[in-house]
């Protein structure tokens, strides 16, 4: 499926919204995954640009190592056919990953429009575009039947998420088996020194950097989001209890991201 329109998201609410206006989600809110919605359509345009520069550009090393775990930790299992990207975002994860896997059909999924559309965009000109699709979704509620795909992969998605043992359940539901779910994200560093530093920049300076470009909502909330995520033992029982028979957590970075690899039985 491909997106050709961007259909509007409503608003968020007043009371979730920065001073210069723009959207700050509140995770306690009923609104919360609406707010989400709204932020990530208000940052849409800057949204890489400002992901390169609040990691000071280890993304563009965090995604392909995430991978090379996830070949890794699948060097006994079938080919891979087909792959889910949750939460593509602008598509940078699910585009590498039909580089990645030149026989498989790829596909990301995401619940804010204006990112697919985007995401759909740049992945057109690419010779990759013909095993490449989009479409919109909740990883809650995946529009897929039961055993679907060989990979289901996410990155820096969790912290944007209400109900994560209900989200591994439900990756576990549209898996094969024998299939791999991997979940990049970011975390808390092995070291107090580099946790002091991760934690002065992204308490402080990544919501400045958001404060110049008149986003100061949406990255006043991703240190707040971080603090939401769970710590490496307990996403992996979370992932054992969603009925994954085998789980590991592999740091990047002096831990400040890690892979998470899921494998079904």
């Amino acid at each position: 499926m491909t997106v050709n329109e961007v259909p509007r998201v409503p608003p968020a609410s007043a009371a979730h919204r920065a001073s210069d206006g723009s959207p700050h989600p509140d995770r306690t809110s009923p609104t919360f995954e609406r707010d989400v919605q709204a932020m990530f359509t208000h940052i849409v345009r800057r949204y890489d640009w400002f992901d390169h520069a609040a990691s000071m550009g280890n993304d563009y090393l965090w995604r392909p190592r995430a991978l090379w775990d996830l070949s890794r930790f699948r060097a006994q299992d079938p080919p891979v056919q087909r792959v889910l990207d949750v939460g593509c975002g602008t598509g940078d994860l699910t585009r590498l990953a039909a580089r990645y896997f030149p026989a498989a059909q790829v596909v990301g999924a995401d619940f804010t429009a204006a990112m697919l559309h985007i995401a759909d965009g740049r992945t057109r000109p690419e010779s990759t575009a013909p095993r490449v699709g989009y479409l919109r979704a909740n990883a809650r509620r995946l529009p897929a039947a039961a055993g679907s795909f060989d990979v289901i992969m996410s990155a820096f998605v969790a912290r944007n998420l209400v109900d994560l043992p209900g989200v591994f359940r439900e990756f576990r539901r549209v898996l094969r088996p024998r299939g791999t779910v991997l979940t990049l994200e970011i975390t808390e560093p092995a070291s107090p020194l580099i946790g002091r530093l991760f934690h002065s920049y992204f308490d402080h300076v990544v919501p400045w950097l958001g404060a110049a470009v008149h986003s100061a909502g949406p990255y006043r909330y991703l240190p707040n989001s971080l603090r939401g995520l769970p710590p490496r033992p307990e996403m992996i029982r979370m992932m054992q209890e969603a009925g994954f028979a085998r789980v590991e957590a592999r740091p990047q970075s002096m831990g400040i991201v890690t892979s998470y690899l899921a494998g079904v039985g």
